[in-house]
């Protein structure tokens, strides 16, 4: 067997899967705790995540003890983790000195404002190949005024999956996506870079090495004691989940384009080599497959989103509103014609960017209904997708959409998205929850790394393909008049 380690920002997920076969032999999944408060705070607590892994690691060994596969058949472990948190640990010995500051913490953002006025969008883009410098660094500024005694050679500046594979193996490594994301990373060169680092009094050194491929690394005694496996198993990673996401359906066409569907909304692609193009949030890493770069490309709209749009129009409670959404579509999913929504609630006002909030409506009328509105915040989300990574479609550089993540599973965004990118073909990820699990297995090849999908079955009835591509086309036209070259840029451009 093997074991994927998935830590994501809210949830911590632990499987088996048979080597042979890769079926999903055992499973285990919990709650993370994080601590909020109204100042931005989103912090978690490591020795409890490390604690959790133990946990949940103890539980699928329990599953595997009722069936015939052993826990002592475990050959290999891959991990996954979130990207972008800020931990300051200590070097030698991997204890956590700080709590783990989520990559959704607010606190910094200031700092950044800062950061950016002494170096502008073309310095960062001309070794991250986007347009601001990674959020590790104001966390940094930020950290250093609260507990300057953190700053030393002594200690490390780390983020969840380097702190984990530490525990478990003994060895400091950050997957390159976390790198870009604390900005130590050069991504024009594959490697550390000072460039980032020293504009707020720091070098490459005060980060973890970057991992090299698929390389592995022993598990260690202590580890192996508290999982109760054998010692020296390999051990993969750390991957970014969206990363390990991406190369659990890579094998379903020679490029796809993996949608996960999630928090945020984010669509990763290979860009062959020597294909260039540019986005101001892209995180741009080597591909693992040695086929190019792996392109990791954040939406400004994601499953926020959505859930507003439930609580709001369908239900105020989000159990009940998920489980009745389909009813008050009534086998129609689009809005009436000229009624749209921009979906970019995590945007500043476009009139007023001291404000939060850059979603909003166009072509509301005294007809208007709730269950309209939320069939345009539905085709808004769709659209949006559709924007961002149309011109891969018209370059050729995408053959599949393949849909994973929690709002993929319903006949709504399935038949949307479908449809859009129509002639390609859709697919959805069959076991979408352990697609993180899966992917970060990809060290050691074989099928318990590949998740199964099925085709989308496009249902003209649900969508008329003439009215979608109207109402795309007056989308397109009313966020690019409301935020202008805002909204522009956010479309990814090939070179």
């Amino acid at each position: 067997m093997y074991l994927g380690i998935d830590l994501g920002t809210t949830t911590l997920k632990v499987a088996a899967f048979d080597a042979k076969t890769g079926a999903l032999v055992a499973r285990y999944e919990q709650r993370l705790r994080t601590q909020v408060d109204h100042e931005g705070k989103r912090e978690q607590e490591p020795v409890g995540i490390w604690k959790g892994v133990c946990s949940a690691c103890s539980q699928v060994r329990s599953q595997c003890a009722g069936s015939k596969k052993q826990w002592s058949a475990v050959r290999g472990i891959g991990l996954a983790c979130q990207g972008g948190s800020t931990i300051i640990a200590d070097r030698r010995t991997g204890s956590a000195l700080s709590s783990m500051i989520l990559w959704n913490d607010a606190r910094a953002y200031p700092y950044i404002e800062a950061i950016m006025a002494e170096k502008g969008p073309k310095y960062w883009a001309s070794f991250t190949l986007r347009d601001e410098p990674g959020m590790g660094l104001a966390r940094i500024h930020w950290l250093r005024e609260r507990r300057p005694e953190l700053f030393h050679h002594d200690n490390i500046y780390i983020g969840a999956g380097e702190y984990l594979y530490f525990n478990l193996t003994g060895q400091w490594r950050q997957d390159p996506c976390h790198a870009l994301q604390s900005g130590c990373y050069d991504a024009r060169r594959a490697r550390l870079s000072d460039n980032g680092p020293r504009v707020v009094g720091e070098t490459a050194a005060f980060f973890a090495p970057v991992r090299q491929g698929h390389t592995t690394h022993p598990l260690r005694k202590e580890a192996a004691r508290s999982l109760k496996l054998s010692e020296g198993i390999p051990v993969a990673g750390p991957y970014m989940d969206q990363e390990a996401g991406f190369l659990s359906v890579a094998h379903t066409s020679k490029q796809p384009l993996a949608c996960s569907l999630g928090t945020a909304w984010v669509g990763s692609f290979r860009l062959p080599a020597p294909a260039r193009g540019s986005s101001p949030s892209q995180l741009v890493i080597p591909d693992p497959s040695g086929r190019g770069r792996l392109v990791i490309q954040p939406l400004l709209s994601g499953n926020v989103t959505w859930d507003w749009g439930l609580e709001t129009f369908v239900h105020a409670s989000l159990k009940k509103a998920l489980a009745t959404h389909a009813a008050v579509l009534k086998g129609r999913i689009l809005p009436p014609r000229g009624l749209v929504a921009l979906p970019w609630l995590y945007r500043p006002n476009p009139f007023r960017p001291h404000l939060a909030g850059g979603g909003g409506f166009m072509g509301i009328s005294p007809a208007t209904t709730k269950a309209d509105m939320f069939r345009a915040v539905i085709a808004g989300m769709a659209y949006e997708l559709f924007r961002v990574f149309s011109g891969l479609q018209e370059r050729g550089v995408m053959d599949a959409v393949v849909l994973c993540g929690g709002a993929s599973r319903g006949q709504p965004f399935q038949q949307l998205i479908a449809r859009l990118f129509r002639p390609l073909p859709a697919y959805c990820v069959v076991e979408d929850d352990w697609a993180g699990a899966r992917g970060c297995l990809c060290a050691f090849g074989g099928k318990p790394a590949h998740c199964s999908t099925r085709k989308v079955c496009r249902l003209p009835r649900l969508v008329d393909g003439n009215e979608l591509a109207q109402g795309y086309k007056l989308y397109s036209d009313v966020i690019e008049r409301v935020y202008g070259e805002v909204a522009r840029s956010q479309t990814y451009k090939l070179e």
